[in-house]
């Protein structure tokens, strides 16, 4: 599902518009009509509805709504800014319908004086600004939206939260709290941002009916992945397939007192579906990874409490995962620049691997290409520096995906897939039960699997942080997100699995 721009949601109105054709009215009245359904659906109907207008196309929708919240006898108060310019010609011509329903009582806001109290039980609807803004909110609006915001309603939001920019960061201003957002048609970025999590609340995307010529036509550097895509990448296994169909990966993990990290990587890459699978660990962890996971081979480093070399040809090894629980000592930052520089497959990098990267940064052009960086933002911004908001460091990943030519799966609640072809990917699996320590080391496991049984990288990267968050979520389901631990998550990848073969 592609993401698009405010520019690009307001050409596809257009489009849609004059090729349907419909009238921009009788749109709005559709867009309204979905959410006023929503509403009646979610058993707001005995609630007085309090409905906060602006004089563009997203105040429209809200006196649309109030027209049909009335129609089925909800009690309706309209407030309207007013700064003495007219409004857009689709609210004008709503407005004037909502003055055949005298029932429906329209108070006008021009300074605080004709601000009223909310009743905390009632709904306010939330229609001041849609995803057409541009600058913030100030003066008296933003006082509104202070009120609003401190009434204890519950806020419902059309579109978009008031003051939320549909592109850009907006840290800092001044935005409506929603408890819920009623979107149209597609998810915005904005909406997948942890930055903006306070003030969305619980999403829902209204489908409308906008053209599908218009989507099909114009080119994304951002989507969302979705069963298409989950299904257009998934390689079912031929029933003649042996475990050397399935590639041999290699797992270089763990140090004193952190083997648990080795442990729950391979376990997780095992899990994938990979044919072979060898662990590289220091010598204190041996009898803990063949008693944890016999399935595995298990080589040890001469060094008894972390890795320092690998006395082995790396060419046998169809894709490499480096770093869980791997410790950063001088011996170890060698031996990664070493395998850098006699191994040319890709590799997955994760935690302390991507430490050893960040503290050598001419380290960066040796990666192979086509890997698998894996940094959560501190790690992210260690290895390519800080930045000042969430839109800029997804967008700096864009750029170091494309001129390291590599995959960064930037990890977060909506985790980031950035590949070098102009494409990116955000990624709706997953919940906050993972946000536990060694969830990372399972994603690193499931990504090495992936990749040894023949995905090419991206693939790779798509496909398992997408069974990653699906099995996160099946686990939470079972255990809760509360008493979830990372291992619940590998228990669960065999669901996972059986749901994508419903594709």
């Amino acid at each position: 599902m592609k993401l698009f721009s405010a520019e690009e949601i307001r050409l596809w109105d257009q489009y849609t518009i004059h090729h349907e054709p419909v009238a921009s009215i009788d749109l709005m009245e559709r867009a309204a009509g979905k959410c006023a359904d929503w509403l009646e659906r979610n058993n707001y109907t005995e609630i007085t509805f309090q409905i906060f207008c602006g004089k563009g196309n997203n105040g429209g929708d809200g006196l649309a709504i109030a027209r049909m919240m009335a129609e089925i006898k909800c009690p309706v108060i309209v407030y309207i800014l007013e700064f003495g310019h007219k409004g857009t010609d689709d609210f004008q011509t709503n407005l004037a319908r909502l003055h055949q329903y005298p029932e429906i009582d329209i108070r006008f806001i021009q300074t605080e004086e004709n601000f009223h109290e909310l009743n905390k039980n009632e709904v306010v609807i939330d229609a001041l600004f849609g995803s057409g803004l541009n600058r913030g909110l100030e003066g008296v609006t933003a006082k509104l939206v202070n009120h609003i915001n401190n009434s204890g309603c519950t806020i419902i939001s059309i579109d978009i939260p008031s003051g939320l920019f549909t592109d850009l960061s907006s840290l800092g201003q001044t935005i409506i709290k929603a408890n819920h957002t009623l979107s149209f048609h597609c998810y915005k970025k904005a909406f997948l941002m942890a930055e903006n999590s306070e003030f969305i609340g619980d999403l829902h995307i209204l489908d409308i009916g906008l053209h599908p010529e218009f989507y099909s036509s114009i080119f994304s550097k951002y989507e969302l992945i979705d069963d298409t895509i989950i299904c257009s990448l998934y390689k079912p296994r031929n029933r003649f397939g042996h475990k050397g169909n399935f590639g041999h990966a290699l797992i270089v993990a763990g140090s004193y007192g952190k083997i648990g990290a080795a442990v729950l990587s391979a376990k997780a890459c095992l899990r994938s579906g990979v044919g072979l699978l060898t662990c590289h660990i220091p010598k204190c962890g041996y009898d803990i990874l063949q008693i944890a996971i016999p399935e595995a081979m298990v080589m040890t480093d001469f060094n008894s409490s972390f890795n320092t070399k690998i006395d082995d040809d790396l060419s046998k090894y169809i894709a490499i995962g480096i770093g869980p629980g791997m410790g950063t000592a001088t011996e170890t930052k060698m031996m990664l620049r070493e395998i850098f520089e006699y191994n040319k497959t890709p590799v997955v990098l994760d935690a302390d691997a991507l430490n050893i990267i960040a503290s050598q940064k001419d380290m960066l052009k040796l990666i192979p290409p086509g890997s698998i960086l894996t940094p959560h933002p501190k790690e992210f911004e260690r290895l390519f520096g800080e930045t000042a908001n969430e839109f800029d460091r997804i967008e700096l990943a864009w750029q170091k995906a494309s001129e390291l030519n590599i995959v960064i799966v930037l990890k977060g609640h909506h985790t980031l897939i950035a590949t070098p072809n102009d494409k990116n990917f955000f990624n709706l699996t997953g919940n906050a039960g993972m946000a536990t320590g060694g969830s990372g080391d399972v994603l690193t496991g499931i990504l090495t699997g992936l990749l040894a049984q023949g995905y090419r990288s991206a693939e790779a990267a798509i496909l398992g942080v997408y069974i990653h968050g699906l099995a996160g979520d099946i686990a939470a389901e079972k255990q809760s997100m509360e008493a979830m631990i990372a291992g619940d998550i590998t228990d669960q990848l065999s669901d996972a699995f059986i749901s994508l073969s419903v594709f």
